[in-house]
């Protein structure tokens, strides 16, 4: 087996330890795996390889790493933010505590109130926080 062959199947162990533990941890090692089996094409200086192989880890963990963090935190926002908050919807199911249903900018939401009280169709009403996909209303 060739040099750069051993480093890519490293490579790819660590994308299939990154699947498994999704952390953003692995896939630096990959990164800097891939990066240093296209360096051993050129040379076979065990030593190079090592160096070039630590500083795109350390690299990719001081830079790559943070971006990559950042990205996957804003795939699990679930959309809604404060646009809504202190806004106006209508209610076109009748809202209680347990369920309910109001409109907003043509956009249909289950809603709650935080009081228990039972507000009635065709109430406006006024977003007061949100739960996940759940708008709390008064």
């Amino acid at each position: 087996m060739v040099l750069w062959e051993f480093i890519v199947i490293c490579g790819i162990v660590f994308i299939l330890l990154e699947l498994f533990v999704p952390s953003m941890f692995f896939l630096n090692f990959a990164f800097s795996a891939f990066i240093t089996a296209i360096v051993s094409l050129f040379t076979a200086k065990l030593l190079t390889l090592v160096l070039v192989f630590f500083i795109f880890s350390f690299l990719s963990f001081a830079f790559l790493r943070p971006l990559l963090l950042k990205r996957k935190s804003k795939e699990i926002e679930t959309g809604v933010n404060d646009k809504y908050i202190g806004r106006k919807a209508k209610v076109i199911e009748e809202v209680s505590g347990n369920n309910g249903v109001i409109s907003i900018y043509d956009e249909r939401w289950n809603a709650r109130t935080e009081d228990g009280s039972v507000i009635p169709v065709g109430t406006e009403v006024e977003i007061i926080k949100n739960d996940s996909l759940i708008m709390y209303v008064k």
